[in-house]
């Protein structure tokens, strides 16, 4: 057939063809065209993998009334400006006070580092089981447990502990030097860019961060001997005021609660990574060993959570970042993004406790409410 289209068109187009040939050889390669995209278009296209998919729009249904009216009043009540999301994770509704206003995250930030690593692993970039060497320029601040397995030449280990570690223990080395291997804060905020996840930003190293926070610059010296602290302490208190105010103002690792329940709820439908990176990312979130009295301490027997905290800095009798965000499961399977944020607070430990109790609390009276259950008995608070 090939053969056959190419003679036409050398006696069509040959110098002693008429004006009507040239029109008519014209129209023909126009069909000719039009058949073969035709016959591309038809071809089945392969499929985008699901680690590279964005995540899909959904359009938002109305949060159930009751429950909007508790998440109201418990932020009333708090008595200082405090952000609160929950997200039905199927229906996709979301119920909200200042949901939609930025919070500094502190450690919460962590999960997005952990998402742009695996979204990496997902596309070949490294295996988990890759082998890193931590080193002593390596170290960060403040909590750092990962320092008493350092031997003289450092801490061989995989990206897989790494990742465990800033997950569940919160391990401000092992996640600064993941930032580092993804690319850094420009990174991150591509990948949450890509991914169609709005309202949060890439905060980087912690180390830099909290130096950031404290008026200082970082010192790789720092890292050592609570050298951070002692250098800190010496200090002017209106460097500290002036540095704590910038933050506050605009931190740069903010999210909005909204923007955070939205992000862990396309991660729990699968819409943001491979569904192996899905699973150990989540799963890794459900062994977390902070913050066991926040969300956590109001859920009754049968309930589970996967959830990342954030705790920052004391200073003037305040603490600044006391976060708790995750996926709340009902025993029925059920699940729920939840995020608790707040600016600034001099409440007492208890108190703070209390309240994000009573967050995780309002969303199992709901989900009872909402199949005709009696109410499951109160957790005791703190």
């Amino acid at each position: 057939m090939g053969r056959a289209v190419r003679r036409i068109l050398d006696y069509l187009f040959s110098p002693a063809s008429r004006l009507w040939r040239w029109t008519l050889g014209a129209a023909l390669v126009v069909v000719l065209l039009g058949t073969a995209a035709a016959l591309t278009a038809a071809r089945p296209q392969p499929a985008l993998p699901a680690a590279h998919a964005v995540a899909a729009p959904r359009k938002p249904a109305p949060a159930p009334a009751a429950l909007q009216a508790e998440i109201t009043a418990l932020a009333a009540g708090y008595g200082e400006p405090v952000g609160i999301a929950v997200s039905d994770v199927e229906a996709g509704w979301t119920a909200q006070a200042l949901g939609d206003v930025d919070f500094p995250q502190q450690s919460v930030s962590k999960l997005w580092i952990a998402l742009t690593l695996l979204d990496q692993v997902d596309h070949g970039a490294y295996r988990l089981e890759d082998p890193v060497v931590m080193r002593i320029e390596d170290l960060s601040v403040f909590y750092q447990p990962i320092f008493a397995r350092y031997g003289p030449d450092g801490y061989a280990t995989t990206f897989d502990d790494l990742l465990a570690r800033a997950l569940v223990e919160s391990d401000n080395a092992a996640a600064d030097r993941l930032v580092r291997q993804v690319g850094g804060a420009g990174a991150i905020q591509a990948t949450l860019g890509r991914k169609g996840l709005t309202g949060i930003r890439a905060g980087g190293e912690e180390r830099e961060l909290q130096a950031r926070i404290s008026g200082m610059v970082w010192r790789p010296e720092y890292g050592l001997n609570n050298a951070f602290k002692t250098a800190r302490a010496q200090l002017p208190a209106a460097v500290r005021d002036a540095a704590m105010d910038a933050y506050l103002a605009e931190p740069p690792d903010r999210a909005t609660p909204a923007g955070v329940v939205r992000a862990l709820a396309a991660l729990q439908r699968g819409e943001l990574l491979s569904a192996s990176s899905t699973g150990r990312m989540i799963a890794l979130m459900t062994r977390a060993t902070t913050g066991p009295r926040r969300l956590k301490g109001g859920l009754p027997p049968g309930w589970t959570l996967a959830h990342k905290t954030g705790t920052g800095q004391d200073w003037r009798g305040a603490a600044v970042g006391i976060n708790d965000v995750g996926l709340i499961t009902a025993p029925d399977g059920r699940a729920y993004a939840v995020a608790v944020m707040i600016r600034r607070t001099r409440q007492p430990v208890p108190a703070r406790l209390m309240f994000m109790q009573a967050v995780s609390a309002a969303v199992v009276r709901h989900w009872s409410v909402e199949r005709g259950l009696p109410p499951p008995p109160e957790v005791p608070p703190y």
